[in-house]
Parts: C-alpha cells; structure tokens; sequence
C-alpha cells in the first residue's frame, strides 16, 4: 500500500530534500521514519528538537532546497520554537512535520494537547494540516511556500491516523514553480547613477548563489568599486578579493567609510540582518534584491525586486564606468577592520586563536559560527571564497546554532572536513549533539572557545555598573567529555599549540572536539571597536 507518508517523503525528494532530523514521537513521526527508509531517505536523530531544525536549515542554506525536520506533538512542537524562528529570520526553506492528535479527538482531550498551528503562527509563513485526500498536494505546497521569496519556515501537522492511511495519488501534486519577475528598467532610474562618484556595495543574504556571487564580483572589479559584506553573505565577495572592503552590520567599525560613499547600492539585503539601530546614513540607497525592502529600517531611494542575476545586469548599465575610488583605500578600510579586532591579552587571545585556527583549517574547509564574544574575531579574520561556505545564526542570532549545523553540513559530504567554531557557553546549550556527532562518526572539528563565561553577557553588565551575576560557566574539562562520547578530544592553551592540534585533526575522517583556552579580557575592547 502506498501510504500518506509515502507520498509526502516522495514529495520532498522530489524537490531535492536530502535528509530528515528530529526527535521522533510515536504518532504520524513513525509512519514518516519507516517511508523515508523505503526511500532510502537518511534520518538524523537529534538529541534537542531545536538542533534538529538547525540540522536541517544547515543543509537547506548549502542545498537551496528546502530541509526537513520531524517533531512529535506538544512538547516537541514547543521545544522546536528556537530552530523556526532561525528558519524565519534567517531566510532559510524549512519544512516542520509535527505529530498531531487524531482529527477526531481534537477538542476533547487535553493531555498533550494545545494549538500548534497557533503556536507557530508567528514563526511560520503558513500552517496546514494533512489529511488522507489532499497529502500530496499539501507537501507540494509547503516546498511552493518555503521556497518563495523570501525563504522560510512551512509547518505540516499530521495527524496520529493519518500517515498511515493509503494516499490518493494525484498527478497535480507537484511543487509549483517560482514566477519569474522581469526587471522594469524605471525601477532603477539612471538619474540616481548620473552623479555618483563612490558608489558602494552592502551584499547581504538574498546573494546566494555562485553565479550571483560572480556577477557581483565581476561588477565590482570593472568599476573599482568597493563592497562590504553582511554575516550571511561572507564569501559572497572573498576576503581576499581587490573590492572586499570588510564587514557590515550597522555598527561602528564600519560607520566612517560608509559616510564616505555617495551612493549605496544595496544588493539583497535585508534588514533583519542589521543591529537594531536607527538609519542615519543620508546617502541615497538602491536596493536590488529577491525580494522587497520595506523602508522601515533601511529607507531606499529606488528599488527593484527580481531575478538577482538580471538586476545586476541592470545595474552594470546604471553605474558610471569608472569610480574615484582607489584600491589602496579598499585593502586600508579591509585591512583596518582586521587590525580593529587585534587586541592582545596576557593567555591566548581571541584574535591569536581565530588566526591559529584559520591557518590550520586551510580556506577550502566549510566552517559554523556560533553566538558569543568569539564570534567578533572570527568574521573579521577568518577568510571566506564562496557563498554559504560560513555558517551563521544572524537574523535570530541564536547561540547553539555552530554544533547543529556542522552536523547537517558534515552529512552532506562526508570526506569533506567541517569545522565548528563555538563558545563554551554555546555549545552547553546543544551539547546532547556532541553525542549525534560520535555516533554519526562525521569529519567534524568543533573548536570551543572556553573562558568559563558568558563573556558577552558579561561585557553588557560591566557597561550598566551591575555586578557580574549568572554568567560564570566553571570549569568543565572539555576534552575529557569529548572522549567519553567517542570523539577525539585535545586541549590548547597558545595559538602555536591550537593550530597543531587542529591540524592533526584535519586529516582524520573521526570527530574531533580542540579546547582553546582564551584569555577573556581581550573582550570588552573588542567589542567597543566593533559595536562602538
């Protein structure tokens, strides 16, 4: 019998879905296990719901499909919240299966029983419940809604009786394609152009492709124009690259040379990437993208919305063909955000670690960030060549992201080595996952930042004159946990002994978690260079 989980894993492969996570329940979850094996559709169990969400947007940021994740009902709905809310706020195709009370029971028991798709409304772009008849064409319509732009979170509530039951196949049932939009050349009229001298490019995360990259990259080297790069779209111009001019988060590091512009040319960026901090740049902004800028938060001039290959081939018509920029300028304003972050410390400081570990991991090797005072260092020095090749929570900026997704990413492509760069405190969150990691055997290095704090919280108390409260970790020795999951486990206290032992890591296809053991003090100062 082909059944109703049958055709919604068939669905998903179909749109090029390449494994399933969770932590399953005993309702529609098991009908849905035992049709993805018949499928030969890997399932991942997870230790935390959450992590299994993050899993699966790992694989739908690298894949552009959209990830899966399974979840049974009431208290495994209310713990994958963290993991949508990444999906949604960081624009990433994910589809939510949860389990669900028999239709017939609804609204009279209560025993683990609330309104999921209540629960999720804020989180997800819609909610459907699956019933024998219409199956297929619900998960032809939730991969429909994941995928368009802007990506995000879908939920499917299936329930207890029907995953089972047999399907109505239905030749309909099939993902619909995206629309293309064509670009009206009025959307970007030429009289914004005409005068500008020192356009800049901000490239955030509607860059998602490698052809996309390269256009971008092409236009940039032709006009000697500089670009700066959000979180999400490190790689997208390389660090190494003669227009990467560093890191924008609407913070302070970054603020002078953006003044300095007289046009900024935004291309798929989205707000939700920003500090929350008001927009006080009076340049004119044109804002191309995959889908729309509101004006809220970034007040654009003019915009057009559409297939991003095409607009910066619109674009390249507008610009003037030269800039007065110079290339000595770029690699300064480069080179001085790097410089900015440099701050020493009497043990290991942050920067010497990152540096150490960049120089060992090689820039080939896909890496995870996770939340924290580490993180700082790490986007400003650690070089990125390609789109999504570095992983990060930014929109919802969720510490216990960095673990999960080097998880997801690992399964993707086994020999290829995946590195997680992590602070203690994140990787306290996720640590059940340490143990998905050893069973799994992936190629994975997690590098824990460790200086038994919540560093940054701890920043932020100093700031306000409070007593440092709540945010000291202890010491947990870190490498003997590793071990007693089955991972290879090692301890650094100086950049020349973390780089060796991340390298002696890089050839084994074993897991393997490095201790690097910081000097906190480095933090506070910063912070204040990045932030302000």
């Amino acid at each position: 019998m082909y059944t109703v989980a049958d055709l919604i894993v068939h669905r998903f492969l179909d749109a090029g879905v390449r494994g399933l996570f969770g932590m399953p329940g005993g309702g529609s979850n098991l009908d849905l296990l035992e049709a993805a094996a018949e499928a030969k559709v890997p399932f991942v169990l997870s230790h935390t719901e959450t992590a299994g969400a993050l899993m699966a947007c790992a694989q739908a940021e690298i894949t552009r499909a959209p990830g899966v994740c399974l979840a049974t009902l009431a208290p495994g709905v209310a713990s994958l919240a963290n993991g949508v809310a990444h999906a949604r706020l960081d624009r990433v195709p994910l589809i939510v299966v949860t389990d669900g009370l028999p239709v017939a029971a609804r609204g009279t028991y209560e025993h683990q029983y609330f309104d999921h798709a209540a629960f999720f409304s804020p989180l997800v772009k819609r909610s459907m419940l699956v019933d024998a008849r219409g199956a297929g064409r619900a998960a032809a319509e939730a991969v429909t809604v994941a995928l368009a732009a802007p990506p995000g979170p879908v939920h499917l509530d299936c329930p207890s009786d029907i995953a089972s039951r047999e399907a109505e196949r239905d030749p309909g049932d099939r993902p619909a394609a995206a629309a293309r939009i064509t670009v009206a050349d009025a959307d970007l009229p030429a009289a914004l152009f005409a005068r500008a001298r020192r356009p800049l490019v901000i490239a955030g995360l509607g860059v998602a492709t490698a052809p996309e990259a390269a256009r971008l990259r092409a236009l940039c080297e032709r006009r000697g124009m500089p670009a700066l790069v959000t979180y999400k779209a490190k790689g997208v111009v390389p660090d190494g690259h003669s227009s990467f001019a560093g890191v924008f988060t609407h913070a302070a590091l970054e603020e002078p040379f953006v003044r300095s512009a007289d046009l900024i040319v935004a291309v798929g960026l989205d707000p939700v990437e920003l500090l929350p901090r008001p927009w006080t740049y009076l340049q004119p902004v044109v804002a191309c993208g995959p889908w729309p800028n509101d004006g809220r938060h970034v007040p654009v001039a003019a915009q057009a919305v559409g297939d991003l290959c095409d607009l910066l081939a619109t674009l390249d018509e507008r610009l003037p063909a030269d800039t007065a920029w110079s290339a000595a300028e770029i690699r300064r304003q480069a080179d001085g955000q790097r410089q900015a972050v440099r701050v020493d410390a009497a043990g290991l400081a942050p920067y010497r670690a990152v540096e150490a570990a960049a120089r060992a991991v090689g820039h080939d090797a896909r890496v995870t960030v996770d939340a924290g005072a580490h993180m700082f260092p790490i986007m400003a020095l650690w070089p990125v060549s390609e789109p999504r090749q570095l992983l990060i929570s930014n929109g919802l900026s969720t510490m216990g992201f960095a673990l999960p997704a080097a998880i997801g990413a690992a399964l993707l492509d086994r020999p290829h080595r995946v590195v997680a760069l992590t602070g203690d405190g994140g990787l306290l969150v996720c640590l059940g996952e340490l143990a998905t990691l050893g069973r799994e055997r992936l190629p994975i290095t997690v590098v824990v930042f460790s200086d038994r704090s919540l560093s940054l919280i701890r920043i932020k108390q100093e700031r306000r004159g409070h007593r440092t409260d709540g945010v000291a970790l202890g010491r947990i020795e870190w490498p003997g946990l590793a071990r007693s999951l089955g991972l290879h486990g090692a301890l650094a206290t100086d950049a020349a002994e973390l780089e060796r032992r991340i390298a002696e890591t890089m050839t084994s296809g074993e897991p393997a978690l490095v201790e690097a053991a910081i000097d906190a003090s480095a933090y506070p100062a910063t912070l204040k260079a990045v932030r302000g």
